[in-house]
């Protein structure tokens, strides 16, 4: 939670619990609380009058924020193309370093440890 540690958040509530006092944090609380209702009823608010103007001018938002997803995919695989050029590259190395394992070993046998 936003690269905050268990010990941190400990301190940081021990810090408000010394600054407000165990009687004001649930007003604190309740406070944030609605502050967050109303924030997300304004986005929501913003959101359905963009969606609604659109419709008004003929525009359908999902064909446009599709398109834009499909370039934003498309990007994102070219720069990774680019910055791992390898990765398309198919080869099979497993094959003949197995097959050399075997000739060294069809070669001089197995090897024994000597202690």
């Amino acid at each position: 939670m936003f690269g905050i540690g268990g010990g941190e958040l400990f301190f940081i509530i021990l810090v408000v619990l010394m600054l407000f006092g165990s009687d004001k944090i649930p007003d604190i609380a309740r406070a944030l609380g609605k502050g967050m209702a109303q924030l997300k009823n304004a986005t929501n608010e913003i959101k359905s009058e963009i969606q609604k103007g659109a419709q008004d001018s003929g525009l359908d938002m999902n064909t446009l924020t599709g398109g834009v997803s499909e370039e934003i995919a498309k990007a994102k695989e070219g720069i990774v193309k680019m910055v791992n050029p390898m990765e398309n590259i198919n080869l099979d190395v497993q094959n003949p370093i197995e097959q050399v394992k075997e000739d060294i070993e069809n070669i001089t046998g197995p090897v024994k440890r000597q202690m």
